[in-house]
């Protein structure tokens, strides 16, 4: 197991340091989240759009394919919530590499936000994640908030 500690020029490590694992202080983070809004077509999953970033640690998120790659291996919270204008059971979609993998929260009808999150592991090299959603009758998606539809993931812990 690796131990990394960085510092710049004006760190200063003073007496024993035990670390027991890896220390990463400068791990992937991002907040993104869709500036419009998205139509969704009836039966079809769909890839959202999220193409406006709040914030992005480490330069891992990728606002023209919607996806995150983090450059560290670990295990990553990822969260979503996306706002439907007037859902027929719709659902998101957590992908990893591709592969429909996470199914977060469904909404019978109407309008409001599924949302959820999931904990994974990324290789730190080629794993990313997407975020997808589907609606049997189509809808709109988004609202141009971020706090309505938004795609976010944080390192949990290195390995």
């Amino acid at each position: 197991m690796t131990t990394q500690i960085k510092g710049n020029a004006t760190s200063t490590f003073g007496g024993n340091i035990d670390v027991t694992g890896n220390v990463v202080t400068d791990a992937p983070a991002f907040h993104a989240y869709n500036s419009g809004t998205q139509a969704i077509s009836a039966g079809t999953l769909t890839k959202i759009i999220v193409d406006t970033e709040d914030f992005d640690t480490n330069n891992c998120y990728d606002t023209s394919n919607y996806r995150f790659t983090p450059n560290v291996a670990g295990y990553y919270q990822i969260n979503a919530s996306v706002y439907y204008q007037g859902s027929n059971n719709g659902f998101i979609i957590l992908s990893k590499n591709g592969t429909r993998s996470w199914r977060l929260d469904a909404m019978q009808s109407g309008y409001g936000a599924n949302s959820g999150s999931a904990l994974l592991y990324l290789n730190g090299s080629t794993d990313y994640v997407e975020l997808y959603a589907y609606d049997g009758g189509g809808a709109t998606i988004g609202a141009g908030d971020s706090s309505l539809l938004y795609f976010d993931g944080h390192l949990v812990r290195a390995v």
